[in-house]
């Protein structure tokens, strides 16, 4: 069986889905993988994947680039003949999917997310809701990976033949293990944010509580972030830097080393499909702070394995931070194992996995090219 799978990067389908890929190479399936960047297409390609570049502009309407898209999709599959298209994130979603059904090949979407698109409203989401429409008319089966995400589809009159609902893509259990909890000099205790630096996931409110919480505390509270600017946010980086109360680090590939060092993982988005750095942190054991959204409030159980905030709201942060700094560290540890045992029972990356091989043999047996 040849599956051909559409991505807007590399790095998120190597470190969130790379097990469903090993999986169909390891069942002798051929895997042919379209990207627009090489962040992590060596290590694709180690494993056994065809990797292809595919430009993808991944902001904004562009109608000369997304037409460029369609046709760099249609002649993708002409050229591969895949028994199976899967795509990931909204341009793939809407663009592959309509350039797999034009061509009768059997696709299978998933929603990681839906944007702030559909919280603005206007113009631009009717576009966006009228195009998906198009795009899943065909759709062999949509994968959702949080309840709420799947209401709005429905709301909108988005849907498709089948659809599903998993713990988004799973946590792998045995990569991202229990670690024993930090015991840092001092008492300080450390704050994780882990992500791209931009307005909303939240940057604004968690700066704002990292500076409340070193005026209060001094040095005894370390806040830190790792990831690259996808809006500006160079100049406040270097002001937390200079005045003590940020420390950042630069996008890496392995995000465990930082895990493992922070008492508590912060994530203050504003939307998710199912926040990927929140169920890694919660594995490794730690409490998870986040904004009370779909694609977070699912993974945390408030007071049990983290804390859950009002979204959007800086104050609102700063004091569930500012509740952790003085909660007993037993307190703190138990939280994080608690965290550990949910992952185990509720998002073990290989269940998922075995939900798509279901569906990808579904539709592949029962598809037909035209």
């Amino acid at each position: 069986m040849r599956a051909l799978i559409l991505a807007n990067h590399s790095g998120g389908l190597y470190d969130f889905r790379n097990g469903l890929l090993t999986s169909l190479i390891a069942r002798g399936d051929e895997v042919t993988v379209s990207v627009p960047d090489d962040s992590k297409t060596e290590l694709l390609e180690k494993e056994g994947c065809k990797v292809i570049h595919t430009d993808i502009d991944r902001r904004g309407v562009n109608p000369a680039h997304d037409l460029k898209l369609i046709s760099a999709y249609e002649k993708l599959i002409r050229d591969e003949k895949p028994d199976v298209v899967l795509t990931y994130t909204i341009k793939p979603n809407i663009y592959g999917g309509y350039a797999a059904s034009k061509a009768g090949v059997p696709y299978i979407t998933t929603v990681t997310g839906l944007g702030s698109t559909f919280e603005k409203g206007g113009a631009l989401l009717k576009i966006i809701t009228g195009m998906y429409k198009k795009s899943l008319k065909n759709c062999s089966c949509l994968f959702f990976q949080n309840g709420e995400n799947r209401g709005i589809f429905r709301n909108y009159g988005i849907v498709a033949g089948k659809d599903r609902l998993v713990s988004g893509s799973g946590v792998d259990l045995d990569a991202h293990r229990a670690e024993p909890y930090p015991g840092h000099d001092g008492d300080e205790i450390r704050f994780l944010y882990a992500g791209r630096l931009m307005k909303e996931k939240g940057t604004d409110e968690y700066m704002s509580a990292a500076k409340r919480l070193h005026e209060k505390y001094g040095d005894r509270v370390r806040c830190e972030t790792v990831g690259f600017c996808d809006d500006d946010y160079t100049s406040k980086l270097e002001e937390g830097e200079k005045e003590g109360w940020l420390k950042s680090h630069p996008y890496t590939t392995d995000i465990i080393p930082f895990l493992r060092v922070a008492d508590a993982i912060v994530m203050p988005s504003y939307h998710e499909g199912m926040s990927n750095v929140v169920m890694e942190g919660s594995a490794t054991a730690r409490p998870e702070l986040v904004s009370d959204i779909s694609g977070c409030r699912e993974i945390v159980e408030h007071g049990v394995t983290g804390l859950l905030y009002p979204p959007r709201n800086a104050d609102a942060l700063f004091e569930v931070m500012d509740e952790f700094v003085l909660m007993p560290l037993p307190e703190r540890k138990a939280m994080g194992l608690a965290a550990r045992v949910k992952m185990e029972r509720e998002f073990d990356r290989s269940k998922v996995i075995k939900c798509y091989l279901e569906e990808i043999d579904n539709a592949a047996g029962s598809g037909s090219r035209t």
